[in-house]
């Protein structure tokens, strides 16, 4: 029989806050239901490693929904269910709403697809002391070290000088061969490991073993290296300068893992940003709703949301606009009256390296979706900082929706610091906070996240959807 609490007791509970554990506050249908969602995220992560590739998974997804291809100037109407490809690299799905839209505007929920990695030089492959190799060039912030021993997969596209495109997945299959990036023996390291972390691997360090067979021609020279390329010519068809108009990348050769005795964890490459990317997907295409929604997932944001593809391209600006007129509305009282989910992943507070969090404001494993109403760095510089309105209108959205979620800062005020698209899409006129998963070890080959956290993210979507 359970004590009578005291007042203060129960004053406590009524005036204080706490966050809690999403797995202890879930019953056991929605412990089932988190589980279940979490499979489909993780077979996403292992079909989507780049961005063109998460594009392409979403497009099939979105026809199996029954959504059909907008094309600008296409006539909308009320219902309507679109997806808008721009370029292979970003894709925008988008419900038509009943609502008024310069009275209630549109939902955005906004996400990348894009995610830290290595890419290939344009004229990269070289032979050197019996060994090929592809000179790279990486993208995003990466902790170089990281990506050296460790298996790789070759993803991306080739366009030959004809126009013809070819896809190439090497590395994933367990009969494909993989890639690698040497590094260099403890015995003979001493001198490297006596420098910064930052400086234990150069940039032009990292390049990739891609062969080690000579081609049989007593008459040739550099036989290792030609032997890759006739490889690669019997394979797909390319010579060498083909490579010159190719976006090639090596990526960790892993597929997403359960991580623990109890499976409370997934381990992958790509939950930056992937792991918010597939709720919005899915949220957009499997809910309906009397609002107007739009999930955009886009490229870039890894190197600064920049480009065609980035969210500062015109185009997704361009997108709404088209929605507005053809439902007959003032796209400026649109854009007002419009709100954004800016959804991308935030820093977990990891035990093992306490000094660089601030604990009260830090995003704790498996409590929640975590909102971070500011990034940039040091004083907010270059942040979208969300106003206590439309935070508070949120939070009575996701009170409404039974959502567990939590608040969030990137790390220590004068110790952090990152950024997101929120600021662009704020910079449209339209109210923007960031919302996404809490990560340990981001930007790292592998990440982990908590499947709670990743079905929260899902029932937070669907709360500002509704």
């Amino acid at each position: 029989m359970s004590e009578k609490k005291s007042k203060g007791q129960q004053l406590q509970k009524e005036l204080s806050y706490k966050k809690q554990n999403y797995y202890e506050l879930a019953d056991k249908a929605e412990k089932k239901a988190i589980f279940d969602y979490a499979k489909g995220y993780m077979a996403f992560l292992d079909a989507a490693k780049t961005e063109r590739e998460a594009c392409d998974y979403a497009v099939k997804a979105a026809q199996e929904k029954g959504f059909t291809e907008y094309h600008f100037g296409d006539k909308l109407a009320a219902g309507d269910k679109k997806y808008f490809v721009n370029r292979g690299k970003s894709i925008v799905v988008f419900r038509v709403g009943t609502k008024n839209l310069e009275e209630d505007g549109i939902r955005v929920i906004a996400s990348h697809i894009d995610a830290p990695r290595i890419d290939i030089k344009q004229n990269p492959l070289y032979e050197d002391s019996s060994m090929a190799f592809l000179k790279t060039h990486y993208y995003g912030g990466i902790k170089k070290y990281q990506w050296t021993a460790i298996p790789l997969a070759l993803h991306g596209v080739v366009v030959k000088k004809n126009g013809e495109k070819l896809t190439v997945r090497v590395g994933d299959d367990p009969k494909d061969p993989v890639f690698y990036i040497t590094d260099l023996l403890p015995h003979l390291g001493a001198d490297q490991m006596s420098g910064r972390a930052g400086k234990i691997i150069d940039g032009e360090q990292l390049n990739v073993v891609v062969g080690g067979l000579p081609y049989a021609d007593e008459d040739v020279s550099e036989k290792i290296k030609l032997n890759v390329l006739a490889v690669l010519n019997r394979a797909y068809g390319i010579t060498e300068e083909d490579f010159l108009s190719a976006e090639l990348s090596a990526v960790p050769a892993y597929n997403a893992r359960d991580i623990g005795f109890d499976r409370a964890l997934i381990g992958a490459y790509g939950h930056d940003d992937r792991v918010c990317a597939y709720p919005a997907l899915t949220a957009v295409l499997e809910n309906e709703t009397e609002h107007t929604v739009l999930a955009m997932l886009v490229d870039k944001e890894e190197i600064g949301s920049e480009g065609t593809t980035g969210i500062q391209s015109k185009v997704y600006e361009d997108l709404m606009e088209e929605i507005s007129i053809a439902m007959g509305a003032n796209f400026r009282k649109v854009r007002f009256a419009s709100k954004c989910l800016s959804s991308d992943v935030t820093a977990a507070y990891d035990p093992n390296f306490a000094g660089v969090y601030e604990k009260m404001n830090s995003a704790m494993l498996s409590c929640g979706t975590a909102m971070c109403k500011f990034t940039g760095a040091r004083g907010k510089s270059g942040s979208n900082d969300a106003n206590a309105e439309f935070i508070g209108e949120v939070r009575k959205m996701f009170a409404e929706g039974g959502v567990v979620w939590q608040t969030a800062e990137l790390g220590k005020v004068d110790v952090g610091g990152g950024g997101t698209v929120a600021k662009f899409v704020a910079q449209l006129n339209i109210d923007t906070v960031d919302l996404g998963v809490p990560v340990i070890s981001m930007h790292a080959p592998w990440e982990v996240v908590s499947k709670a956290d990743l079905y929260s993210n899902y029932k937070a979507f669907l709360a500002f959807m509704k």
